[in-house]
């Protein structure tokens, strides 16, 4: 466990620092083409997540009813629905290509030619990445976190060296960039996949048209076709916001919008790391019929990755403003509100994210999604009205949180209805526990960075401000039985990470 939070630990030191080297030679207007761009085909990348989540959600569960033949006729339906959908999505992209260059976004005179290109290589990035979601899945399944963050650690590594790379070479560094990054998840999927070959049993990518199930098919395209809208209404709502600062704003404040997701996905590993490792705990639970273990796991998922959140989350947002100058040479307009916005916003949506587990777990698809979902997407012409009326970049930010932590409480009710979730049980031993913890970062993180001014403060308000959340979350925030399972949880990964 130890050794997969330092290689996560790395990777987002690696992660960063490679947007300084690229912000650094492409320049805020070329970032932002870039980040706009990758945007735009990123919206579709929803449906990676919503494939991965579908696959891994029923490996696990049949994986918790003990029926292996199974597991194996489902991957291999899972891996042929995602090549038809990629293969798919692409054609698409194509074709919509020069609308969406030339006419849709404000791209700057003289850098269509190249947008036109990064566009493309952006579309073969989106096919890479949905070919991984099969075999990711397989692993988040089978619980072996630690392969990920080895590939995640050398995809790091991999773009600082391309970073420098990048400075000794003459032509277009934008589409030069582009290529690098199709290159790193190329390898990521040989990786995967060469790997779960060798290793796991239901794992196979020779396909017969004896094995593909119309059953298996219906079976995921359709828990896959409501969690799509689920991820497709989160991926229109960021990515679309950025389409939206584009249009009103120009690609600069792409440039700080884009380092504001860097940021967060920098820092979300914290979150995943709990949701990879306790999700198949989750859904096998749900397969084995211990609805009240399900349950109570899910509201532990809730508890852990928020609090791990706000250890982490807290004292990087109050020295943001310090931080960023440091990690970035010049800084767009706006970008320390947006990082403070996302990550206030994260953390509001950890607060009930198990529930979302646990509704996976029980298969109530289509209501939940409906319900959950929908607001997140409506953000989208509710910030135009506002950009369109005058509103500034924060407005639509306000805007954004506000959504965010309505969906995370709207989720109590619905479980409560749905898998008898006890909502008055749930917030006694989930949100208010973590109150203390909240305080307790914010008041050491803010109190530190008013009072003290010395060089690298951001360092000793950081260590500080980690070490009083720790203490307060093990000492106030768990109690006895989530503290034993902590321990045992850290034991069990420790011994899988020797083995």
């Amino acid at each position: 466990m130890i050794a997969q939070y330092s290689r996560a630990i790395i990777n987002t030191c690696l992660s960063l620092y490679s947007v300084r080297l690229f912000l650094d030679i492409l320049g805020a207007s070329d970032y932002g083409i870039y980040s706009v761009i990758g945007g735009i085909i990123a919206m579709m990348g929803f449906i990676t997540n919503a494939l991965v989540i579908t696959t891994q959600r029923y490996i696990s569960f049949y994986h918790g009813r003990g029926e292996q033949k199974y597991v194996k006729q489902l991957f291999k339906n899972s891996l042929f629905l995602h090549f038809v959908i990629a293969i798919s999505l692409f054609i698409v992209f194509i074709v919509l290509r020069d609308c969406v260059v030339y006419h849709l976004l404000n791209i700057p005179d003289g850098r269509h030619e190249v947008a036109s290109k990064i566009y493309i290589m952006s579309g073969l990035m989106l096919v890479i990445t949905i070919l991984t979601a099969p075999f990711k899945a397989l692993f988040i399944a089978r619980e072996n976190i630690v392969f990920i963050s080895i590939v995640e650690v050398t995809d790091g590594i991999l773009k600082v060296l391309l970073a420098y790379s990048l400075t000794l070479i003459t032509l277009d560094k934008l589409f030069v960039f582009s290529m690098m990054m199709t290159s790193v998840l190329s390898l990521n999927l040989a990786a995967y996949m060469i790997y779960a070959l060798t290793r796991f049993e239901e794992c196979s990518i020779f396909i017969r048209k004896r094995d593909i199930s119309k059953q298996i098919q219906k079976q995921l395209a359709g828990f896959a076709g409501w969690t799509t809208y689920g991820m497709g209404a989160i991926a229109c709502r960021t990515q679309g916001a950025a389409v939206l600062l584009n249009i009103f704003f120009g690609t600069i404040i792409n440039a700080a919008y884009g380092i504001a997701n860097q940021v967060y996905g920098s820092i979300v590993f914290v979150s995943s790391s709990v949701l990879n490792a306790m999700n198949p705990q989750i859904m096998k639970a749900e397969g084995a019929h211990d609805r009240k273990r399900m349950l109570r796991l899910a509201g532990q998922q809730s508890k852990f990755s928020a609090a791990l959140m706000m250890i982490v989350a807290i004292p990087v947002m109050v020295e943001m403003g310090t931080l960023l100058p440091i990690w970035l040479k010049n800084v767009p307009p706006y970008t320390v509100m947006f990082c403070r916005f996302i990550l206030i916003a994260f953390i509001c949506d950890q607060l009930t994210i198990g529930l979302n587990a646990a509704n996976q777990a029980t298969g109530q698809i289509r209501t939940y999604t409906l319900l959950m979902f929908t607001p997140k997407l409506l953000f989208l012409p509710i910030a135009w009205l506002l950009l369109k009326n005058g509103g500034s970049p924060t407005s639509i930010m306000w805007l954004f949180l506000i959504i965010e932590l309505g969906v995370s409480l709207m989720r109590l009710p619905f479980l409560h209805r749905t898998a008898g979730l006890d909502i008055k049980q749930y917030i006694a031993d989930v949100v208010i526990p973590l109150l203390p913890l909240c305080l307790a970062s914010t008041v050491s993180a803010v109190a530190i960075a008013t009072w003290i001014d010395i060089p690298l403060r951001f360092i000793l308000n950081i260590i500080i401000s980690i070490a009083i959340g720790g203490f307060i979350a093990l000492t106030v925030t768990l109690n006895r039985e989530e503290r034993y399972f902590l321990k045992h949880f850290i034991h069990k990964k420790r011994h899988a990470d020797n083995n």
